[in-house]
Formats: C-alpha cells, sequence, structure tokens
C-alpha cells in the first residue's frame, strides 16, 4: 500500500483489475482527447488498450499503480525510468482518472505515489508528457510544480500534434 486515507487506496495493479483498468481508459481518454486526437485514431488506440492488454501490462511487471475508493478503481498511473535521454531520469507515462473522479484529488494521490516509487529506485528527477492541447492535464501538472521543458510532435493519422514536457528536479 503506497497511500491510504480511510476513502482512498493507491496500490499497485493486480491482473483482476484489468476489465477495470480498461473501463477506465476508455473513459477518460474518450474524454480527455475527443476533438484533440482524430476520431479514428482516438477509437483505435481505445480499441487496443482492451482487457487482455492490461492483463499483459500488468503481468509484465511494469509499475501500474491504481487509485481506488470504497472498493471502486477511480484511475491508474504508470511510471519508470524516462523514455528519453535528459536530465530527469524518472517519468510518468500516464496518470488518467475516470471523469467522475476528477478534480477531487485521486490525481494528486496517484501523482504523489509515482513520486515516491521514483524515488525509490534512486531516480533523479521526473519528466511528463502531455499533448499540448490537454490543457486539463498541463494544468494539474503545473499546479504541481512542473515547468514546461520541452516540445515536440506527435503524428495520430495525418494530424501532427504538439506535446509538452513538463519536469522537476
Amino acid at each position: 500500500m503506497l497511500s491510504s486515507r480511510s476513502d482512498i487506496l493507491v496500490r499497485d495493479a493486480k491482473p483482476a483489475d484489468a476489465p477495470a483498468l480498461a473501463a477506465v481508459f476508455v473513459a477518460s481518454w474518450t474524454n480527455a482527447y475527443r476533438g484533440i486526437i482524430p476520431h479514428s485514431n482516438l477509437e483505435g488506440i481505445v480499441r487496443r488498450r482492451d482487457v487482455a492488454w492490461w492483463r499483459t501490462q500488468i503481468r509484465s511487471g511494469d509499475t501500474i499503480l491504481v487509485v481506488e475508493t470504497s472498493g471502486v478503481i477511480a484511475g491508474y498511473a504508470s511510471c519508470g525510468a524516462a523514455r528519453a535521454r535528459g536530465s530527469q531520469q524518472g517519468e510518468i507515462y500516464e496518470l488518467y482518472l475516470a471523469p467522475n473522479y476528477q478534480g477531487l484529488g485521486f490525481g494528486e494521490h496517484l501523482f504523489e505515489a509515482c513520486r515516491y516509487r521514483l524515488d525509490d529506485r534512486r531516480l533523479k528527477g521526473l519528466i511528463v508528457w502531455a499533448l499540448a492541447d490537454n490543457e486539463g492535464a498541463i494544468s494539474f501538472y503545473e499546479r504541481r510544480g512542473g515547468r514546461k521543458v520541452a516540445r515536440i510532435s506527435e503524428r495520430f493519422g495525418r494530424t501532427k500534434l504538439e506535446k509538452v514536457a513538463l519536469g522537476w528536479g
């Protein structure tokens, strides 16, 4: 157990969580990226992240954390070593909440649990990438002290979207 309050628990994901994680993924990605990522590309991404995909990811040993309240999984995060070389050695790859749990403090619990895990692995500094048009995500990370440190573009079909890196340390 990484973080706990009487009604909030952050813990490692288990294979039995795969159906709930798939549901959170569909809801959160559809909510966050509708109108940003082209519809057909978004649908393809969502379709690929089915229950079997989640079970495989959990069993792989990657760090996937879930936040739950009253036994219901409200969101998840994944983190580990930074994928790109730079001054930040740790990275939060994904942090998403089901839309009805956003703005209630659950994301902060996941964020801090990831930081704890990365610190435990002695990874110095932290980086997070977000689509530039995902103002909610960028605002979330900036409120936690993240500063924009890099920009790149990523293609989704024929559409090129800008991504922003926010860094700490």
